[in-house]
């Protein structure tokens, strides 16, 4: 997918979960230039909370944070708000984690360091599948 097509991102809300506060902010800062509504939470807890204050429509959410793992988060998110797309992302990847990840609900799964304008584009998938989930289904 092209970072030149058009999508309107200011509706967008992403909730960005990370424990690593310099990747994280540098990684907001990427995405609110490209438009998106951006809310960090350097941990688990503190993404729960904002989940249940806020509607998202997509979260990245880090696999390793030192208050929770990100798979227990994402089994809460997937109870707390079922249509959140989420997207798992990880400096810890495995094949392992990964399959735990879509297993429990994640829509993918990308390993840090990942290319920027990738992870920007799987948020649109993400987005799109949740809006339209029957369009990515294989037709038998």
């Amino acid at each position: 997918m092209s970072s030149d097509l058009v999508h309107d991102s200011n509706k967008m809300k992403l909730l960005l979960v990370d424990d690593e506060q310099a990747y994280v902010n540098i990684l907001s800062r990427r995405l609110e230039r490209k438009g998106f509504q951006v809310k960090v939470a350097n941990n688990g807890t503190q993404a729960i909370q904002f989940a249940r204050i806020e509607d998202f429509d997509v979260a990245v959410l880090d696999l390793k944070m030192y208050d929770m793992d990100g798979i227990e988060v994402l089994k809460i998110f997937k109870k707390m708000v079922p249509k959140m797309a989420v997207i798992m992302l990880t400096g810890h990847g495995s094949e392992q984690a990964a399959r735990d990840g879509m297993k429990y609900g994640s829509y993918d799964y990308l390993t840090k360091p990942c290319d920027f304008e990738d992870l920007v584009a799987k948020i649109w998938q993400a987005h799109e599948h949740n809006i339209n989930p029957l369009e990515e289904q294989d037709v038998e």
